[in-house]
């Protein structure tokens, strides 16, 4: 699947990139508020098999798409889109961008397109993210394409040797602001 937004191409992963991933995988910066990493050499080849297996899988589920500058082709990222339940129509997003790509509203627009695809694409009525409430950048991220604060899950994730809350975030379909507009399947 190929998903285009005015700067960036939204693509299925490849075994190719895996330098390009394990550079921002392996980042202590990047990883912070992830419940992943940081990645070792086999966490990020085990991640793109996985990722590469899941693309062939019909009906699809799992939507792990590697963001990419689409000036230069130079793999900056990933956005990701799950299905968490199908009768309910349910699903789960989440992103993650290389350190120096951050602060130029890259992640907004891979977000936006990726909410729009599981809303208008494939018909799911409500997509989550989650967030550290110490990552106001990606809280802001979440609030920037419609998707509302519902609420605080208290010591939802054991990261660092301690216990930490996530912001819960949600999108309903016919509900959700539609900044995500600019994109298309290709």
């Amino acid at each position: 699947m190929n998903l285009r937004t005015p700067r960036l191409l939204l693509r299925d992963f490849r075994a190719e990139d895996q330098p390009a991933v394990h550079a921002y995988a392996s980042d202590p910066d990047v990883t912070r508020y992830t419940e992943w990493g940081p990645d070792t050499l086999n966490d990020t080849a085990a991640f793109l098999v996985q990722a590469v297996r899941d693309a062939q899988v019909l009906p699809r589920t799992r939507f792990a798409l590697a963001v990419i500058r689409r000036d230069d082709e130079v793999l900056i990222g990933s956005v990701e889109l799950r299905v968490t339940n199908e009768v309910h129509r349910r699903g789960e997003m989440g992103y993650v961008l290389a350190r120096p790509h951050w602060g130029h509203g890259l992640a907004t627009e891979a977000a936006a397109a990726v909410l729009r695809l599981g809303l208008d694409t494939l018909g799911l009525h409500k997509i989550t993210a989650t967030c550290d409430p110490d990552n106001t950048a990606s809280a802001r991220v979440l609030a920037k394409i419609g998707m509302r604060r519902e609420g605080r899950l208290h010591d939802h994730l054991h990261i660092g040797g301690r216990w930490r809350d996530r912001l819960f975030f949600a999108a309903i379909a016919g509900r959700a602001p539609r900044p995500g507009d600019g994109f298309e399947i290709v």
